[in-house]
């Protein structure tokens, strides 16, 4: 009766399941009957309204009763289990000062959640009664590339699990995060706004996304082995690094001493200028997901990668200096699946037989300086998809049927071709 929906790319693990419908009916009936929940449709949404007004008239202000009779769909009751501030409230609360009531007040508050804006967030500053909000769970402050200043009062939340801070802070932004060892979900820290010491004390973090400043202080060239561990979770599976226009830019050592405490990673995205990749001993084994993006490589990445034993899905775009790539035998034992989009120098790649035998979809678009595919992409008989995209129509003739490079491809039942109709001329 529980079917699932979604499943990770790279664990395999279940993210969302959905219920049969048979049994939400059944499950909805039976709550009606219970009094356990109140079914809302347009018969009985007058009734509502008037059930929510007369609950918050004995506990709230005109004003925030104002505010909640135009957004009644936001308040579930009065304690506020979850708020979310839309962008056409933001100076609506603002301006009438009901900021303080309502983080003084909505002791219970699991989830608080900022909508992307634009214009009603423009030099705004987050209230620093927000750290009254001791129970909050989940707190969003992603805005839209908007510099905002950020109280340091967020270390109060200690019960927060998942955490996502603006894209951008001002300068006079400094957050200290140690307190949350409860966090699960950390998302645009930075070593400008962000202390790089509280990451140890997070020793249940899931995910973290690192935006650029990422630097670390007093780091030993010499040696990385003796520089301190950076994260203190054996839990972290997810890691993001990106970085922001004018500052895209990431220390390859300062990455490698982030890598080698990340035991237990299975999905890298680095979306970041670095001039090489660490050594393959710096990567998790577990690692089953990697994406590269905006990367200066001045060499070849993948016989680094190529070592990864768990490696699944490789997905590599936008690497501007790379104009030879070499897969060897044995290489990447366990990817099934190879996107190449946008590598603009990208010019020959060569495939040994042997290499990459359990790929079964391969994706190349946007590479439009590839002479032609690689001989060794026979011998790999696994292969299901081959997709070709936004690439010159000498190479689309090429491997379609009859072309002199069709025998490469003749055993792959499904091969897509799509933007292919213009000439390099």
């Amino acid at each position: 009766m529980i079917q699932v929906r979604e499943r990770d790319v790279a664990t395999l693990k279940v993210k969302t399941i959905q219920m049969h419908d048979l049994m939400r009916d059944l499950c909805l009936s039976k709550a009606k009957q219970e009094n356990f929940v109140f079914i809302v449709d347009k018969s009985n949404a007058s009734s509502l309204s008037m059930i929510r007004k007369e609950a918050f008239e004995k506990s709230m202000p005109l004003e925030v009763l104002n505010y909640v009779e135009k957004h009644e769909e936001d308040c579930c009751n009065p304690l506020f289990c979850i708020l979310e501030i839309s962008k056409d409230s933001t100076k609506l609360l603002k301006i009438r000062g009901i900021w303080r009531y309502m983080f003084n007040n909505f002791k219970l508050l699991r989830v608080l959640n900022y909508e992307t804006g634009y214009y009603n967030f423009a030099g705004w500053k987050l209230p620093s009664d927000i750290g009254n909000l001791r129970c909050l769970q989940t707190l969003d402050l992603r805005v839209r590339n908007l510099r905002i200043h950020v109280p340091n009062v967020i270390w109060r939340m200690e019960q927060l699990r998942h955490l996502y801070l603006p894209r951008r802070c001002k300068s006079r932004t400094k957050l200290k995060l140690g307190t949350l060892r409860k966090l699960l979900t950390l998302v645009n820290f930075n070593t400008k706004n962000c202390y790089l010491k509280d990451l140890i004390n997070m020793t249940n973090l899931r995910e973290l996304v690192i935006n650029s400043p990422f630097n670390i202080e007093n780091f030993s060239e010499k040696e990385l082995g003796e520089n301190p561990p950076i994260i203190g979770s054996k839990y972290l599976h997810s890691l993001s690094i990106v970085g922001n226009l004018g500052d895209r830019s990431i220390n390859p050592r300062h990455l490698a001493h982030l890598l080698s405490g990340c035991t237990s990673i299975c999905k890298l995205s680095v979306a970041a200028e670095i001039s090489e990749l660490p050594e393959y001993h710096y990567f998790s084994s577990h690692l089953a997901y990697i994406r590269l993006e905006w990367c200066g490589f001045e060499e070849n990445p993948l016989p680094t990668l190529e070592k990864l034993p768990n490696l699944r899905i490789l997905e590599l775009e936008e690497i501007l200096e790379v104009k030879e790539m070499f897969c060897s035998a044995q290489g990447f034992p366990r990817l099934e699946s190879l996107s190449l989009g946008k590598l603009y120098n990208f010019e020959e790649w060569k495939v040994d037989e042997g290499a990459m035998p359990s790929l079964q979809r391969l994706e190349i678009w946007g590479c439009r300086l590839l002479k032609m595919l690689p001989e060794g992409l026979r011998f790999i008989t696994t292969l299901k998809e081959l997709k070709i995209e936004s690439m010159p129509k000498a190479f689309k003739d090429k491997l379609e049927e009859g072309g002199e490079d069709f025998y490469k491809v003749k055993h792959v039942p499904s091969i897509i071709f799509q933007d292919c109709d213009y000439s390099t001329k």
